[in-house]
């Protein structure tokens, strides 16, 4: 059974700067995704924008905001917002992030990295089968991006995601950008994240760029930054994912540094040629 309905292609992550040129013509993706807390407003040209694109591709509605990593309570107004969201547009998918980013009513602009412990593992659990309740779908739940690591986890990552998607029966999305990202900065290997990830659990793939800087003390520092095109090295991670699982839903994400319609789309379909490559070897090793 799949982890989402979401079409086995590449998509793009939908910004208003592109619409104009979306519309004028049927864009060969699969998918577009969009920021949940961008559309909680009532109407107006974004739910107008927004109703034109879950009309004519499929739909998925990432979220930003809900604090799934804290310790404090969900935010039940929010947690109402993001439901009339989904209840009104029904998109394919919905993902969150294994972060927090709001603690005592002060809001972070950031996504932010949790120790893997027990008591936390059973916090993010309540709050998955909160938010799943609430919403009355499945969550898929993202791999972050980190730059430190907790003296206190005692979970692996993986470990850590497996868990949680086990004991909800949520989903995954795996950041393939995120994992060279953590990777780099802990001097640690992607490939061997990637060979413990549970793929069986994996309902999307995020593909995305990011730079390459130094810390304050001068060592390398590698963030995620959404903002250039994607570097071999995180499409050659993406090919192994693939020829191990089968394609997958892929999207590529550009949020800073917004390039004219014709450069996303053009990375949405480098991803799109590796998914058919993926599948015509998979077809090709079920006949021999």
């Amino acid at each position: 059974m799949r982890v989402s309905p979401l079409p086995l292609s590449a998509g793009a992550s939908f910004k208003p700067e592109h619409f104009a040129a979306i519309s004028t013509a049927p864009q060969p993706l699969g998918f577009f995704e969009v920021h949940a807390e961008n559309y909680m407003g009532g109407g107006g040209t974004p739910h107008a924008q927004l109703r034109f694109l879950r009309e004519h591709y499929a739909l998925s509605v990432h979220g930003v905001g809900l604090n799934i990593g804290s310790r404090e309570p969900l935010d039940r107004a929010h947690l109402a917002r993001l439901k009339e969201l989904c209840d009104r547009y029904q998109p394919e998918c919905f993902s969150e992030h294994l972060a927090w980013s709001s603690h005592a009513g002060i809001f972070f602009n950031d996504l932010l990295p949790l120790p893997y412990t027990e008591q936390n593992l059973i916090s993010v659990i309540d709050h998955i089968d909160e938010a799943q309740t609430a919403l009355r779908r499945r969550l898929l739940l993202e791999n972050p991006a980190t730059y430190l690591r907790f003296k206190q986890s005692t979970i692996p990552e993986t470990e850590f995601l497996a868990a949680i998607a086990r004991a909800t029966g949520c989903g995954l999305l795996l950041d393939v950008n995120n994992v060279f990202v953590s990777a780099r900065n802990h001097a640690t290997s992607a490939s061997a994240y990637l060979e413990a990830f549970p793929l069986d659990l994996v309902g999307e793939i995020h593909l995305a760029g990011h730079f390459e800087t130094t810390d304050g003390q001068g060592s390398p520092l590698c963030i995620d930054a959404h903002g250039s095109p994607v570097v071999e090295d995180v499409f050659a991670l993406f090919d192994s994912v693939i020829a191990r699982a089968g394609p997958l839903p892929t999207l590529i994400e550009w949020d800073n540094d917004l390039p004219d319609w014709p450069v996303l789309r053009a990375e949405a379909l480098a991803a799109q040629v590796r998914l058919d490559r993926a599948r015509l070897v998979r077809a090709a090793q079920a006949a021999a």
